[in-house]
């Protein structure tokens, strides 16, 4: 008899024990449900980063074309204004010449004058 109670009492703590630890424990259903909503999430996730990378593409190309165009103005622009500044700079270089040349001329006629008197 003691040894009928000891058994029964083994399978009672052996189901107690099971039945606590079967919260526990993953079946392979769990499994196969946790493989199935990682791959959809995975699948998620590429689609998602797709979209993602072929948005950000768009918006590359885009400030890229709009770094082109302002950077085109700005060369024009410098452009434009070294145009300026070289006539300028022509303009005073052919008033110096001048003034050179005249003061060259009128030394010469000095001198000339001198000599010839």
């Amino acid at each position: 008899m003691t040894a009928k109670t000891l058994l029964e009492f083994i399978d009672l703590r052996v189901e107690k024990e099971f039945e606590r630890k079967k919260d526990i424990l993953a079946t392979k259903e769990d499994i196969a449900e946790l493989k199935s909503a990682t791959r959809q999430d995975i699948e998620g996730l590429r689609s998602d980063t797709k979209q993602e990378i072929t948005n950000l593409r768009a918006e590359m190309k885009q400030e890229i074309a709009d770094l082109r165009a302002d950077t085109s103005q700005e060369i024009a622009n410098l452009r434009a204004d070294l145009e300026v500044k070289i006539e300028k700079v022509r303009a005073d270089l052919i008033r110096w010449m001048f003034i050179f040349w005249a003061g060259q001329i009128g030394a010469l006629i000095a001198i000339l004058s001198l000599f010839f008197k």
